[in-house]
């Protein structure tokens, strides 16, 4: 499996059957709309919209994560369906976007979702959005938890902890520690509790200057923007 971060929270899985993308945010929206403070301090790579992605994962409706004028470049440019998988705020909000074509599917924690030699899981996150959403990746060799935007709390380790009793190979967390979100502290010992193999730092960079490196977890991978990244 290869991803590529996107910036932000913005994930793209590829193997070669399955292109998957979470939570894209490859706007301005939020500083247009919502605080001017929050301008982008990375720029949009353009060569992300000429993906065709299979899937689509929305864990939450936050504009950073659910992002319409984003979406619409996926979801209103015709050719083939796109399975669209989202908690329900986000789900309830995405039937609005996009072209009828495309299957929309309520994933909400607990529930599961099988294509193209892929399984979803979706569990549980503490958020303000209280329908958010995490979601493990399993394509039969290694996992791939994604959060979402969490807090550090015992019942989502214990769901993540029930699907993966091994541990996670692959943890993408955020360590923003604003919005409620876990910090860089925080993130790591989650990572720990879940057992995760690797973990991976998220959310930061954009409306911040954050360093990665406050992550202290043993082995931890950093994920260049818009580099192609093999996780092996």
């Amino acid at each position: 499996m290869n991803v590529t971060w996107i910036t932000q929270a913005g994930l793209v899985f590829e193997n070669d059957r399955m292109t998957v993308m979470v939570d894209p945010y490859l706007s301005n929206s939020v500083a247009e709309t919502i605080d001017p403070k929050k301008e982008r301090r990375m720029p949009v790579d353009e060569r992300v919209f000429d993906l065709h992605p299979d899937v689509i994962i929305i864990t939450h409706d936050h504009l950073d994560h659910l992002d319409p004028e984003t979406l619409e470049k996926f979801l209103c440019r015709g050719g083939k369906p796109i399975t669209v998988l989202a908690s329900y705020n986000a789900y309830t909000k995405l039937l609005t976007l996009g072209d009828k074509i495309h299957n929309y599917v309520l994933l909400a924690p607990h529930s599961v979702w099988s294509e193209g030699g892929l399984t979803f899981y979706a569990v549980k996150a503490e958020h303000s959005d209280r329908s958010a959403a995490g979601y493990i990746i399993d394509d039969g060799k290694e996992t791939f938890y994604v959060s979402g935007d969490t807090l550090y709390n015992y019942d989502v380790i214990d769901d993540v902890i029930e699907l993966c009793e091994d541990g996670v190979d692959y943890a993408f967390l955020p360590i923003n520690g604003v919005g409620n979100n876990m910090n860089a502290k925080d993130a790591a010992d989650f990572a720990c509790e879940i057992g995760a193999r690797c973990g991976v730092p998220l959310h930061y960079g954009l409306f911040d200057s954050l360093d990665p490196k406050e992550f202290d977890f043993e082995n931890t991978l950093i994920l260049e923007p818009y580099k192609k990244t093999e996780l092996k």
